[in-house]
């Protein structure tokens, strides 16, 4: 019983942050809170297909910056 949050408790805790927030900021806080639970997310799957990847055969490291470095064309002097 304890933990479940019900239409009324939701409705309850919405006029609350109307009050406290008023009406002009309420639509910032809600953007605000809508782009940090997204980035969470994108990060949160990022850091487990990388855990996959080292899991699941990642005898070689990945270096990105040497591949970068060897595939610029020597300048011949």
């Amino acid at each position: 019983m304890f933990g479940r949050i019900g239409p009324m408790e939701l409705i309850l805790i919405l006029v609350i942050a109307l009050v406290v927030f008023g009406p002009k900021k309420l639509p910032e806080i809600g953007k605000a809170v809508g782009n940090a639970i997204r980035e969470f997310k994108k990060h949160s799957s990022k850091v487990t297909e990388e855990l996959e990847e080292a899991t699941q055969g990642g005898d070689e490291p990945k270096i990105e910056s040497a591949k970068k470095a060897d595939d610029k064309p020597q300048k011949k002097s």
